[in-house]
């Protein structure tokens, strides 16, 4: 079994920052993908950023130029560190990891954390 343990969530003014950390722990083989979810009141879970193995990351439009995502193979942590942040920026953001946990062949499972909640007010 995989666990994701996220951190970081809160309450920042616009303009602010803050940084999520998400910990994945248990039987794991390798890690393919980590990153971030994030779901506003009413709306769909949509992509916010996601990191491969190899460090190529992805992000979603519009989060691009403000938030960074990164990882720390040897700690199985991912970040997310978010930058001049708006209100359209409050949502649940979740953790998300493609994980393989046998060596026996490829397969992997993908896992979600609980959830963090970011607040920007105005």
């Amino acid at each position: 079994q995989v666990h994701l343990v996220e951190s970081g969530g809160g309450l920042v003014q616009s303009g602010g920052s803050l940084r999520l950390s998400c910990a994945a722990s248990g039987v794991i083989v390798s890690i393919n993908v980590m990153g971030w979810y994030r779901q506003a009141p009413g709306k769909q879970r949509e992509l916010v950023a996601l990191i491969g193995s190899g460090g190529a990351a992805n992000y979603a439009d519009s989060v691009k130029g403000r938030f960074t995502i990164s990882s720390d193979n040897a700690k199985r942590t991912v970040y997310l560190q978010m930058n001049s942040l708006k209100p359209e920026d409050t949502a649940d953001y979740y953790c998300f990891a493609d994980i393989r946990s046998t060596p026996i062949n490829r397969r992997s499972n993908e896992y979600w954390g609980q959830g963090t909640q970011v607040t920007v007010s105005s």
